[in-house]
């Protein structure tokens, strides 16, 4: 259970020239160089499910939490087979983990994983950093201080990057139902995670399909509804998938989680915008406008829609912290979106109520047999 003992001097240079000292965990890179757009996220547990969460491509995660790694890992908790994150930076990784669900270190399982970290930062001071100049590009690694600064300088974010078209599975493939619900769902891989997958097969059985998949070709799989995932980058850059929504839009009841939120919206004509510092963490608090019930929330976004770009449309959810938009329904088709992922992988449950929601839609679209909303 004891981790290695060496230790490898190492920075981090953000872009606007800041320096962080620390010294090199996880996988080592033959370059000594790693760039990434550096984020913060405040979960105090679930850091395995973070990192293997495929949202978080082109992005080096920062924990705010001082100690990462003291539970291990397992097999189980992974939320995509392997990690896309570019790297992660944590205060303090403990020589030893201890749970009885661990099967290994997380300085093992990022070797194994080919995730680089650095350990040893003061993550606060980069924290606040973040939280007053935004998130922002950087590289960190064991080379050179000065060749460090000079890549810093040219290092880019996840601006006009389709990073969904990296993270989508091509392969489709076909879950059976844990619940033998009858229903039969089509998810559309923008970087599903398996929580999600989860929740889905306890509605009815899924088919998942790849972001580059036709409507046509998602309407011969003969859905009862239509699901949109998480996904990580710049929504606006996402190729042809908020086209094909817009094709689907009256066809099938449609559920969007994160990205797929942002697809939907952009589908009817919505626009999105770059938050300072993104939704990063276990604890945001959303309002459910219909109910006036507050929700605590599971977050992880960089970008967010403009609800005053929606048209036929209505607000159903809000960010209690800075008032963007969390959710908002079609008026005149079966379709609503929510920019935070109900299924808490990590995270609170107190959403996880939209997953319901998503079923009552689909069997009120058969009952009816389709038609106008």
């Amino acid at each position: 259970m004891n981790e290695p003992s060496g230790i490898t001097e190492s920075h981090i240079v953000l872009k606007d020239g800041s320096v962080f000292e620390g010294s090199a965990v996880g996988a080592e890179v033959p370059s000594g160089v790693t760039s990434g757009e550096f984020v913060f996220n405040t979960v105090l547990t679930g850091y395995q499910e973070v990192i293997s969460d495929p949202s978080y491509a082109g992005q080096v995660i920062t924990f705010t939490y001082p100690h990462i790694g003291n539970y291990g890992v397992n097999a189980q908790d992974n939320e995509s087979p392997i990690p896309h994150c570019s790297g992660i930076v944590i205060r303090d990784l403990p020589r030893r983990y201890s749970n009885h669900r661990a099967e290994g270190s997380l300085q093992s399982w990022l070797q194994r994983n080919a995730v680089p970290g650095i350990a040893g930062v003061d993550t606060r001071r980069l924290t606040r950093h973040l939280r007053d100049h935004g998130a922002m590009a950087g590289v960190f690694g064991t080379a050179p201080i000065e060749e460090l600064k000079d890549l810093a300088a040219s290092a880019v974010g996840t601006d006009g990057l389709d990073l969904v078209a990296r993270v989508s599975d091509p392969d489709p493939q076909l879950l059976a139902s844990s619940t033998g619900a009858g229903r039969k769902i089509v998810a559309l891989d923008l970087g599903l995670k398996s929580t999600i997958l989860e929740q889905l097969m306890r509605l009815g059985s899924v088919q998942v399909m790849p972001c580059s998949a036709t409507a046509r070709e998602i309407l011969a799989a003969s859905p009862d509804g239509l699901f949109l995932s998480n996904g990580p980058g710049d929504p606006a850059a996402v190729a042809g998938v908020a086209a094909t929504v817009s094709k689907l839009l009256g066809e099938v009841p449609i559920f969007g989680i994160c990205m797929g939120h942002q697809m939907l919206a952009t589908a009817i004509g919505g626009e999105t915008f770059k938050l300072p510092f993104g939704h990063h963490g276990g604890n945001h608090p959303v309002v459910d406008l219909e109910t006036g019930r507050c929700e605590i929330t599971s977050q992880n976004h960089n970008y967010c829609v403009d609800p005053d770009t929606l048209v036929s449309a209505e607000v159903t959810h809000r960010n209690l912290n800075d008032g963007t938009l969390e959710g908002f329904r079609c008026t005149d088709r079966p379709a609503f979106a929510v920019q935070y992922h109900p299924e808490a992988g990590p995270g609170p449950h107190d959403s996880r109520y939209l997953f319901e929601r998503f079923a009552d839609l689909i069997d009120s679209n058969r009952t009816r047999g389709g038609g106008s909303w």
